[in-house]
């Protein structure tokens, strides 16, 4: 939440992350199954005496269907969509801070890049070069 900017984006991003969350899923699956034994009882699967009454009262299925049809499909779907481009852009900078990261690792770490190891396989090389006249001038007997 911290990288959002302004109120619209956060409050996009905290309602995408709640929608998409089981228990949303749930609640809708609710939502949904509410309606059910009327339509059951339509189509002569039940007999409204199989079900409490209240679940087949026209009043019910009405707010059923503009939960889903009008709140659901217009209003959450766009700020759903609202809070994905949101994340998406704050994912692509995440993911351009770390391939920056990488690539300064891979610079410090390559030979042939001046400074980082390059540095320390020349100091390397000057401690193993042979210091002149140091050699053992002993005589074979």
């Amino acid at each position: 939440m911290s990288e959002v900017q302004g109120f619209n984006a956060k409050l996009a991003v905290i309602i995408t992350h709640a929608v998409g969350s089981m228990a949303m899923a749930y609640l809708f699956s609710l939502v949904a199954l509410t309606s059910l034994p009327a339509i059951l009882i339509e189509a002569g699967v039940l007999t409204s005496g199989d079900v409490p009454k209240f679940l087949t009262k026209p009043g019910l299925i009405l707010i059923v269907a503009w939960i889903a049809q009008t709140f659901i499909q217009l209003v959450l779907l766009s700020i759903i969509m609202v809070g994905q481009g949101v994340q998406s852009m704050a994912s692509d900078a995440r993911s351009e801070n770390t391939f920056k990261d990488t690539q300064a690792i891979l610079d410090a770490l390559n030979t042939e890049t001046e400074g980082g190891l390059r540095a320390i396989l020349e100091a390397i090389q000057a401690q193993a070069k042979p210091v002149e006249g140091s050699g053992s001038g002993g005589a074979v007997g």
